[in-house]
């Protein structure tokens, strides 16, 4: 399914070593996969700390920080509200893509996320400085995954439906 969807839109060059296009074939499928699971994964790691109150690398409190970013640099109401949408979001989203659930569900929100998030904390780019390189890669990988959809070892594949 990928392999059409990339065929489809680009010219494929021929390969230097011809005997190596299966392996490229199946290894193509086998790394988005693993791909959008480690990009869940990695959301999910974000999204519980903010839900069981722990401590999150240099913060101390995650969702107190998430309340801070949409109320006083977002300037957006219902913060709380908001944090902790974005706290189940993480969570169960990011769980949801990982199993390859609703992935074409949850995956643009969580792009959508990755761009808001980018906009609060640009225009610094380095992620040391609390830039923006990582939610940038993460934002994506969300919308790789958001138009390709869970492809394959996945509950959408299993359940034969998706968005």
């Amino acid at each position: 399914m990928l392999e059409a969807s990339i065929r489809a839109t680009t010219h494929a060059p021929r390969l230097l070593f011809p005997s190596l296009a299966e392996f490229y074939v199946r290894g193509r499928v086998a790394s988005y996969v693993l791909l959008r699971i480690g990009f869940g994964i990695t959301i999910v790691t974000h999204g519980v700390p903010k839900l069981t109150g722990s401590a999150h690398g240099s913060m101390a409190n995650p969702m107190a920080g998430s309340v801070n970013l949409i109320e006083n640099v977002l300037g957006l109401p219902f913060a709380p509200q908001l944090a902790l949408f974005v706290a189940l979001l993480e969570t169960l989203g990011g769980l949801a893509v990982a199993v390859g659930f609703a992935t074409r569900l949850f995956a643009p929100m969580l792009a959508v996320q990755m761009a808001a998030i980018c906009f609060a904390l640009g225009p610094t780019y380095p992620w040391i400085d609390r830039g923006i390189e990582y939610p940038i890669i993460l934002g994506f990988i969300a919308l790789l995954t958001s138009m390709n959809g869970a492809v394959a070892w996945s509950v959408d594949t299993r359940l034969g439906r998706e968005l």
